[in-house]
Order: structure tokens, then C-alpha cells, then sequence
């Protein structure tokens, strides 16, 4: 048995296929982690969609921002992304029971001595406070105020911060940070509008993870999002987003003992690196 986490797939269906064919994933056997962001700026969202749903009883997906989007577009929150490629699933006759299960995922997935999250977490919460902002954010989601958080989380998409304020405003934030941060400034704050490498930040800003608080609890992160900073393994943290929709690979990283397997975009109509 072995348990794999694979990076951003957004929407890149024939890689995905490739690369679970590389890997030799076994449904009934392996173990398949998703690091969010299923859908988007690739070309078969909708095939990658209906792959998760038929496969849901034996693969772990977080919510990435990009999910979220479509999301918040599906509920009449937010307009259309020049490089949006959501249309089918807008249209798909079966949309209700995908999108219904996609706003059920959950933001983090804490597994034995492992954390996965699609983006990151801001370094002063410890695994106790992440949880719980998860829970109560994954809660109202999938519940009957869903669309109350989701329009929150649009209008401060770029935010930031550490979450002060009125309830929704808090869990807003807290999924922000979740779907959306790379870097953190001189204070913790999220900074969310960073998406190069570290090199490029301002002085004073540092990776999210290298004082993150549960990481010093002694967890693994495992996480994507950051295509520029691409594939990275650093002492009990991973990165598997590889850009594979900007012209670069899809990942597979092996939890057991680290193994990774790539996989080279497959799909045709990507956006542009």
C-alpha cells in the first residue's frame, strides 16, 4: 500500500491520467491525496471533476482557491476569469452533484504525523487552532449560509492579515490564508498578492512554512499553489505544485519514503507559462 499526494491538477485531465498511470495507482490499494485546485485554466475540468466524484470514497481532496472560485461563480457570487475554463462544468447536466460534493471537501487533511493544505497556514496557528478554523469554515461552506462565507471570502480574496473582526470576516481570512498564501511579512501576516519566488519578496518576508507552529509541533506540510517556487522538499514540508498548467509537470510525491514521479503537461490548451 502506498499513499500518494499529487499537486495542482487544474484541470489537466490527460496528464492526470498519465501520471496516476505512471504511479500505478491502485484504488483499492493506494492511498491518493489532492492538494486542491482540481479545476481551472486547463482544458477538462469537467473529466477531472467527474473523475474525483466517481472516485470520492478513495482519494483525500482539499480545497484549493481556484475550486473556490468556481464555486463562488456557480452560486452567482462572482463573474468570469479572462482565463477561466469552467464553462462545461457550468453547463454539465450533472453539475448540482459535483459541485455539492466539491463545497463538502475540506480545507486541511491531517493524517498520523502529516498536514496537507492547498496554500498554507499562517505561521502562529498550532495544529489545535488550524483544525478548528478548518472545521468551522469547511461547516459553514456546505452549510445553508455557505454563500455568506463564500462571497466574504471573494471580496477579501487579496486581503490578507491575520483575521481580525466579526465572524465571517475571521473565517474568511483563515480560508484566505488557507487557498491562497505563499509569503508572510516581518509581523505573520499573509501576504497574498505574492506569487514569485522568495528571492524576489521584500525584505523581511519569508516562505509561510519556515516558522510555522505546527511544523515546530513536529508535523509534515505538504502543500501546492506556489507553481514559481515549483517542486521543493525541505525538512518535513513538501511543495508539489510544478506548474503543470503553465507548461511544466504534474507531481506525485510517495509519502512513505519520499519517491516522486513526474509527469509533462499532456494537455493542449493550457495557459500560456
Amino acid at each position: 500500500m502506498a499513499t500518494w499526494v499529487i499537486g495542482d491538477v487544474h484541470g489537466c485531465w490527460l496528464t492526470l491520467e498519465r501520471l496516476l498511470e505512471r504511479i500505478g495507482w491502485q484504488p483499492d490499494r493506494d492511498e491518493l491525496w489532492m492538494v486542491g485546485d482540481l479545476v481551472n485554466r486547463g482544458p477538462s475540468s469537467l473529466a477531472v471533476l467527474r473523475w474525483a466524484f466517481a472516485n470520492r470514497d478513495r482519494i483525500k481532496v482539499v480545497l484549493g482557491n481556484h475550486d473556490l472560485h468556481l464555486l463562488s461563480r456557480a452560486a452567482g457570487l462572482t463573474g468570469a476569469k479572462k482565463e477561466d475554463t469552467l464553462d462545461d462544468v457550468l453547463a454539465a447536466p450533472d453539475r448540482d452533484d459535483l459541485l455539492t460534493w466539491l463545497r463538502a471537501r475540506p480545507l486541511i487533511h491531517h493524517f498520523g504525523p502529516f498536514v496537507m493544505v492547498h496554500a498554507g497556514l499562517l505561521p502562529e496557528w498550532n495544529i489545535e487552532r488550524t483544525c478548528a478554523l478548518a472545521e468551522a469554515a469547511e461547516e459553514r461552506l456546505a452549510g445553508p449560509t455557505g454563500d455568506t462565507l463564500l462571497r466574504a471570502i471573494s471580496r477579501g480574496r487579496k486581503k490578507g492579515g491575520k483575521g481580525a473582526g466579526g465572524d465571517d470576516e475571521r473565517l474568511a481570512t483563515a480560508v484566505a490564508a488557507m487557498t491562497r498564501i505563499r509569503m508572510v511579512d516581518d509581523e505573520g501576516g499573509a501576504q497574498l498578492g505574492f506569487n514569485g519566488v522568495p528571492g524576489d519578496a521584500p525584505r523581511g518576508w519569508r516562505p509561510w512554512f519556515e516558522a510555522s507552529a505546527v511544523r515546530l509541533q513536529g508535523y509534515a506540510l505538504v502543500f501546492g499553489h506556489w507553481a514559481m517556487l515549483g517542486y521543493y522538499r525541505g525538512h518535513d514540508v513538501a511543495c508539489v505544485d510544478s506548474g503543470c498548467v503553465y507548461g511544466g509537470a504534474l507531481t506525485a510525491l510517495r509519502l512513505r519514503d519520499g519517491h516522486v514521479e513526474r509527469e509533462p503537461v499532456a494537455d493542449v490548451a493550457v495557459v500560456p507559462g
